[in-house]
C-alpha cells in the first residue's frame, strides 16, 4: 500500500480538503513497469546532487540498463520520496509530453492506454490520480481474466482436439493389437501343427535308429566272427611267409657267394688289362686327344652370339626381357650409372635411402642371373668415403675425385676383353654413345627400373 504524510501532500497535488490521495492496493505490475520506464528515461536529465544516494551509481546508465538493473530502487524512491518524484514530474512536464498536459488538465485522453495514464498520473499526482491507477489496475485485471478466459479456452480446445486423438489412436492400436493378436494366434496354430509333425518324426526316427542299432548289433557280431577267422588265416599265412623268406634268404646268400667268385675273377683281369694299357701309353709317350672325328669333317660353323644380335631379337628397346636376354649371354657383365637409374626412379628420397633401394634390387637381379654386376655412383663432391657394406653379388664403386662417374664407367668398359657381353645401363646420352663404340651395349635405367620391379 501507497501512503503519503501531510509534507509531501504539500508537494503534491490534493484533495480540496487538503488531505492526501491513498492508494489502497498494491501497484499493479504492468502499471509499475511503466513508471520504471518513465524514471529511467527522466533520470538523465537530473543531476548527481538531484538524485538519492542508493540512485547515483547508475547515473551514466541508458535509460533500458537503468530499467534492467535499478528498476527496483527507482520504484522505491518515486513510492517514498517526494522530493525525487517531485524532480521527475518536473523533468516530464518539461518533456512536453501531451498525456502529462492532459493530466494536469483533468481531462485524460479517452484514446490513450490505462496503464500509461495510470503510471504517468502514479507519478505527476494529479487530482484524482488514485482513481485513475485503480481504474487502470482494474482494467488490467480485466484484461488479464479475458486473456485467460481465452487461454483457459484454446487449452481446452487443444486438449478436447488432443483427446479426440488419443482416443483415435487408442482404436488404431487396439485394431492393430486385435491385427496383431490373430496373426500370433495364427502362428500358434502352425507353430503347433510343426511341433505335432516333429514329434511324429522323432518318434519314427527313434524306431528307426532301434532298428539300425539291431542291426548294427548283428553287422558287428558277424564283423567278429569273420575277424576271428582273418585272424587264423593271417598267422597261417605269417608262418609261410617266414618260411619263404628264410628259403629266399638261404638261396641269395648262395648267388653271393657264386658271384663274389666270378666277381674277383673278372676284376683281376679288369686290372691286367688296365695295368697294360697304361704302360703301353707311357711306353709310346702318347698325348691327350684334343681333336675328334667330327672335328674332321668339312662345313660352316655358327657364329657367336652378341649383344647386338640379342638386340635385334628383342621386342622393344623397352621390354625388360630384352634385358634378362643381355645378361643370359656368358659371362655377361652389367655397368650400371647409379644415381642416373635412382633420381630416374625415384628422384624424391634422400640418396642414401636411393643407394639402398637399387643396391638391394640388383643384389636379387644378380641372384636370379648369375651375371657380374657393378653399380657406379658419383664420389667427386663427397668429403669422405662412404660407410656401405655392398651386397653379395654387386661391385660397387665411387668415382675419385676430379673423376665423374661417367668417366668411371667408360674406363670400366674399356678394362673389358674385347667380345666379352658389356650392358651399361644409363639414359645419358653422351655416356650411351661413348660405351657403345667401345662396343658395350647401353640400355636406358626405365628398363633397369622395370625389370627390377617384377623382382
Amino acid at each position: 500500500m501507497v501512503e503519503h504524510t501531510g509534507g509531501e501532500a504539500a508537494g503534491d497535488a490534493g484533495g480540496a480538503d487538503g488531505v492526501a490521495e491513498v492508494l489502497d492496493r498494491p501497484l499493479p505490475e504492468g502499471i509499475r513497469r511503466r513508471v520504471v520506464g518513465l524514471v529511467a528515461e527522466a533520470f538523465g536529465g537530473l543531476t548527481v546532487a538531484e538524485l538519492p544516494p542508493q540512485l547515483r551509481q547508475y547515473a551514466r546508465f541508458t535509460p533500458s540498463r537503468r530499467a534492467k538493473f535499478a528498476g527496483n530502487a527507482m520504484a522505491a524512491a518515486v513510492e517514498n520520496d517526494a522530493v525525487f518524484r517531485q524532480r521527475i514530474s518536473a523533468r516530464l512536464r518539461e518533456g512536453g509530453s501531451e498525456l502529462a498536459e492532459a493530466l494536469d488538465a483533468g481531462s485524460p485522453p479517452a484514446a490513450a492506454d490505462p496503464e500509461d495514464v495510470a503510471a504517468m498520473a502514479f507519478v505527476l499526482r494529479p487530482l484524482g490520480w488514485v482513481k485513475l491507477v485503480t481504474a487502470a489496475g482494474e482494467e488490467a485485471q480485466r484484461a488479464g481474466a479475458e486473456r485467460a478466459g481465452l487461454e483457459a479456452q484454446r487449452e481446452l480446445r487443444q486438449l478436447r482436439e488432443e483427446l479426440a486423438a488419443a482416443r483415435a489412436e487408442a482404436r488404431t492400436e487396439s485394431d492393430r493389437a486385435r491385427a496383431e493378436l490373430d496373426a500370433v494366434r495364427k502362428e500358434a496354430e502352425a507353430a503347433q501343427r510343426k511341433l505335432r509333425s516333429a514329434v511324429s518324426d522323432v518318434r519314427r526316427g527313434e524306431a528307426a535308429l532301434r532298428k539300425a542299432q539291431a542291426e548294427l548289433e548283428a553287422v558287428r557280431s558277424a564283423a567278429a566272427g569273420e575277424k576271428t577267422a582273418a585272424l587264423g588265416e593271417a598267422r597261417r599265412l605269417k608262418a609261410r611267409l617266414a618260411e619263404a623268406e628264410s628259403a629266399l634268404e638261404a638261396s641269395r646268400r648262395a648267388v653271393r657267394e657264386g658271384r663274389s667268385v666270378e666277381d674277383m675273377r673278372l676284376r683281376l683281369l679288369l686290372d691286367t688289362v688296365l695295368d697294360a694299357a697304361q704302360g703301353l701309353r707311357r711306353e709310346l709317350a702318347l698325348p691327350p686327344a684334343s681333336v675328334r672325328p667330327a672335328d674332321t669333317v668339312d662345313a660352316v660353323e655358327p657364329g657367336r652370339m652378341t649383344p647386338k644380335d640379342i638386340a635385334n631379337r628383342a621386342l622393344s628397346e623397352t621390354d625388360p626381357a630384352l634385358l634378362d636376354q643381355l645378361l643370359a649371354l656368358p659371362q655377361a657383365h652389367l655397368v650400371v650409372d647409379g644415381y642416373n637409374v635412382t633420381k630416374t626412379g625415384y628422384p624424391t628420397m634422400p640418396l642414401d635411402k636411393q643407394r639402398l633401394r637399387l643396391l638391394g634390387g640388383l643384389a636379387m637381379l644378380a641372384a636370379q642371373t648369375g651375371a657380374e654386376m657393378t653399380c657406379v655412383f658419383d664420389g667427386a663432391e663427397l668429403a669422405a668415403p662412404v660407410l656401405l657394406a655392398p651386397p653379395r653379388g654387386v661391385r660397387v664403386l665411387f668415382s675419385k675425385a676430379g673423376v665423374t662417374a661417367d668417366e668411371l664407367i667408360r674406363q670400366l668398359v674399356r678394362a673389358e676383353p674385347p667380345g666379352r657381353p658389356v650392358v651399361v645401363v644409363s639414359t645419358d646420352r653422351e655416356v650411351a654413345d661413348g660405351v657403345a663404340k667401345a662396343g658395350a651395349r647401353p640400355v636406358a635405367s626405365a628398363l633397369l627400373l622395370k625389370r627390377l620391379a617384377r623382382t
